[in-house]
């Protein structure tokens, strides 16, 4: 964990933590490691190592129904596994969570299997008419809580993004 990754993990963590999630599901992703480690060593939260995206989508939701602020925390491609999940389950039920994921395959990333991501990631979002909130620069980070409390208010998920440069601590 560099100093930089760090520091914008800890700001990740603070702004969760001021908007009222106590909960946070997650799935590795290369990006958003420290940020787990950072999430699993915090004792304001309880953290659950979930092993399909599907079922911390679930996990959240339950936390949601028991009366805690929840997160699931993924990778783009993992996030686009959920979309049945999210459309039967959230939408249906009207069950907010925010979810935070990677933003893999937009330029600069030199991985070429998530390419696809960053083709198709935006157009999916839009057409389950699902909020986007990019979380690109240290300035963005209290977008969190603005994201989180708009998925209260109209009671649906809402995603953030996180960009690769962010979670380095370069942006």
């Amino acid at each position: 964990m560099s100093e930089a990754s760090e520091t914008i993990a800890r700001q990740i963590v603070e702004s969760t933590a001021k908007c009222g999630i106590t909960t946070i599901a997650s799935l590795p992703d290369g990006w958003i490691t420290d940020l787990i480690t950072a999430y699993a060593r915090d004792n304001r939260f309880r953290h659950l190592a979930v092993n399909r995206e599907e079922a911390a989508i679930g996990f959240c939701s339950g936390a949601y129904l028991g009366g805690l602020g929840a997160m699931a925390l993924m990778g783009a491609s993992g996030f686009l596994t959920c979309i049945y999940a999210l459309t039967k389950i959230n939408y249906t039920y009207q069950i907010p969570i925010l979810i935070g994921i990677t933003l893999r395959g937009r330029p600069g990333d030199s991985a070429k299997f998530h390419q696809s991501n960053g083709l198709y990631l935006d157009s999916i979002i839009q057409a389950i008419d699902m909020p986007f909130i990019p979380i690109e620069r240290r300035e963005d980070i209290p977008k969190i809580g603005v994201a989180y409390a708009h998925s209260r208010t109209m009671t649906r998920p809402v995603v953030v993004g996180f960009t690769r440069e962010l979670l380095r601590g370069q942006a």
